[in-house]
């Protein structure tokens, strides 16, 4: 008799590519949209906090965010999330996918509008409240990494599965594009409706006080993609994968697959022996898992994490290296509110023109290209273009090459996302066993994390001590290291989950044992 479970299982990977395929997509998308806009809408805001809450009287420029204070304000969501993603694939695998997927995102309703409600009497007790709830923000997009890319990678067919991870990754993108929108939105509606001199001509009314309101507003727009998407998240049934591997109950896995894809099933149930052990079923601190995938989980998250610490410096920061450069004007020659506007237009164009498209480059190509090989192609031109920038860098800071150096610059951007910030997301899906698939995932993404927040606590202090120039080498160099540890991770193109994980053999070795097993028989319905 056919093993129940590797039938359910191969009907998915080879079913026809469906509208639930696409709806899943948005379902798990716009999570990673509200993820985007949450994490770096932040960058926006930061010089108007600084000008509104740290303005010095008598000082010949505006107010800024100290230190450490703006390391927290970037960086306290990057140790939510990294704390996230580990507790949440942790539990995503212990109870299912679908049971904590709304979890994460009510979480991140709460803590938006909660961010933009942050008061206090003295300015430091306002980032203190800021901080707390942008820190539950993180655990709750922390949540949202391991649990997308699983439920993703266990919809998907084996044909297109890297195009529809790496789609919902790729609302990322759009999460960028419309942070910087809602700013130049909202700042230039308080600008006209506002309008105030420039902060040397008149230091204390170059700040409106409705500028508070500005950074609220943007803050707080990250709730509404989100609670639109809550809904939809509570509809989705369990994944086949985990409720036939982990569950072990291939008649529930092809009732809830039929619900959502167009599938003939004709089920016959024959219950397992009570008590029947599995061979295979081996944990995450074993020395089985460290020789099958220890390796492969090494591959996953050094290079996530060298990735991030390049990919978040650049995001976090572009607007000092746009200033540096001269590309926003001086901030003593705008008022506050034209610094919000010029900053999230800088950051606006760079995400229309490098950060959106390369993701969609990774959709198209990624199961014709494969994942390796966009990876390391990812990282050789990150390296190659740090450098170019870093090292005749005195060339782009002249007025006549700014526009070279920002083309360049986005040309980092492109190709981060058209290489490894979408392939570091994308593997770890694929290549582990489906009941510890959102564990791992976690660890990767928690790494990837830890590299984010040496980013942005790292890279503020270095650009102060050793200036953007040496800044720029030390990412080329994390590069460079990235391109060589991406050897580490296996090729999944065209692979099944289970043949990268290896569960193929665990299935047919179970079935041998002479266990009774639950048989399905699959008909893919034609279109």
């Amino acid at each position: 008799m056919p093993n129940g479970n590797l039938q359910v299982l191969n009907a998915l990977d080879v079913a026809r590519t469906q509208w639930y395929h696409f709806t899943a997509i948005i379902i798990a998308g716009m999570g990673f949209f509200t993820d985007a806009y949450d994490l770096f809408c932040i960058s926006l805001v930061t010089k108007l906090l600084g000008r509104i809450y740290y303005h010095k009287a008598g000082s010949s420029t505006p107010g800024s965010l100290p230190s450490n204070v703006a390391a927290a304000v970037n960086g306290v969501a990057f140790c939510g999330t990294l704390t996230g993603q580990l507790f949440f694939g942790w539990l995503g695998d212990k109870l299912g996918r679908k049971r904590v997927y709304g979890i994460t995102l009510l979480l991140m309703v709460i803590c938006s509008l909660a961010s933009g409600l942050s008061f206090g009497r003295h300015p430091n007790d306002v980032m203190a409240t800021l901080c707390f709830f942008r820190f539950w923000l993180g655990f709750g997009i922390g949540g949202d990494y391991p649990l997308s890319a699983t439920i993703m990678s266990e919809y998907a067919n084996k044909k297109t599965r890297g195009a529809f991870i790496a789609a919902v990754f790729a609302m990322q993108g759009f999460g960028i594009l419309a942070g910087g929108m809602v700013a130049i939105i909202v700042s230039g509606a308080f600008k006209a409706q506002y309008p105030s001199p420039p902060y040397f001509k008149n230091p204390n009314g170059s700040t409106v006080p409705e500028a508070d309101y500005v950074w609220r507003i943007i803050l707080m727009f990250g709730a509404v993609p989100a609670l639109l998407t809550y809904y939809w998240r509570m509809k989705m049934p369990e994944t086949a994968r985990y409720t036939a591997l982990v569950a072990k109950d291939a008649k529930q896995a092809a009732a809830d697959m039929s619900k959502v894809l167009q599938v003939d099933l004709e089920e016959e149930r024959k219950q397992e022996k009570p008590g029947e052990k599995k061979g295979n079923d081996f944990g995450l601190f074993t020395t089985k898992f460290l020789s099958k995938h220890g390796v492969h989980l090494l591959g996953t998250a050094s290079t996530w994490f060298l990735l991030d610490i390049a990919f978040y410096s650049q995001n976090l920061f572009q607007k000092d290296i746009f200033s540096a450069i001269g590309w926003i004007p001086k901030a003593k020659t705008m008022n506050a509110l034209e610094e919000v506007y010029s900053i999230a237009r800088a950051q606006t164009l760079i995400a229309l023109f490098s950060t959106v498209p390369g993701y969609w480059f990774t959709v198209a190509l990624i199961d014709k290209m494969g994942r390796f090989r966009i990876q390391l192609m990812g990282f050789f031109f990150m390296t190659l273009f740090m450098f170019a920038l870093a090292i005749p860098y005195h060339h782009w800071t002249l007025p006549n090459n700014r526009i070279g150096f920002v083309i360049m610059y986005s040309l980092t951007f492109f190709f981060s996302n058209f290489g490894p910030n979408a392939t570091t997301f994308v593997v770890p899906a694929e290549i582990f066993p489906a009941r510890l698939r959102s564990t791992c995932h976690g660890i990767s993404a928690a790494s990837g994390k830890a590299g984010a927040m040496v980013g942005a606590f790292g890279y503020l202090y270095a650009a102060d001590a050793i200036g953007v120039q040496k800044s720029l080498i030390i990412l080329g160099v994390i590069s460079f290291l990235g391109m060589l540890l991406t050897f580490l991770v296996p090729e999944s193109k065209g692979k099944s989950l289970e043949e990268m994980s290896g569960e193929v053999e665990q299935e047919n070795g179970n079935q041998t044992q002479g266990g009774q097993q639950s048989s399905t028989e699959i008909r893919i319905a034609q279109a």
